[in-house]
């Protein structure tokens, strides 16, 4: 069984920054693929970033390419998303997730495909 727990939300204006972390409890960490996904009111859950357990792969949703990047630390089973130029639309509840893969270097953004989840972390940017 694998917790995760994010942190980092808030509230900021239009062109700021803000910094996700998602803290796991996994053995073998660095064999979870983890993503990042948001959920704003009334809209569907969608994907915004993910990244491979070796940290070499990663893919972004095209709205944030640029703005957001994900990393992970695996010696403090820790993935962060940094979200630079913050604008109303990226006003949503964010989730993290991780599936076990026996692949190091695979990434993915298909929601169907991650089996953990957290309890998401509020993000509200304002005009």
């Amino acid at each position: 069984q694998v917790q995760l727990v994010e942190s980092g939300g808030g509230l900021v204006q239009t062109g700021g920054s803000l910094r996700l972390s998602c803290a796991a409890s996994a053995r073998f960490f660095d064999m979870y693929a983890m993503g990042w996904f948001r959920q704003a009111p009334g809209k569907e859950r969608e994907f915004v970033a993910g990244i491979s357990g070796s940290g070499s792969s990663t893919k972004y949703e095209d709205s944030v390419k640029g703005r957001f990047t994900i990393s992970r630390d695996n010696a403090k089973n820790t993935v962060v998303l940094q979200m630079n130029s913050l604008k109303p639309e990226d006003t949503a509840v964010y989730y993290c997730a991780a599936v076990w893969s026996s692949n190091y270097y695979y990434s993915t953004s298909r929601m169907s495909e991650y089996n953990y989840w957290g309890q998401g972390t509020q993000v509200t940017v304002s005009s």
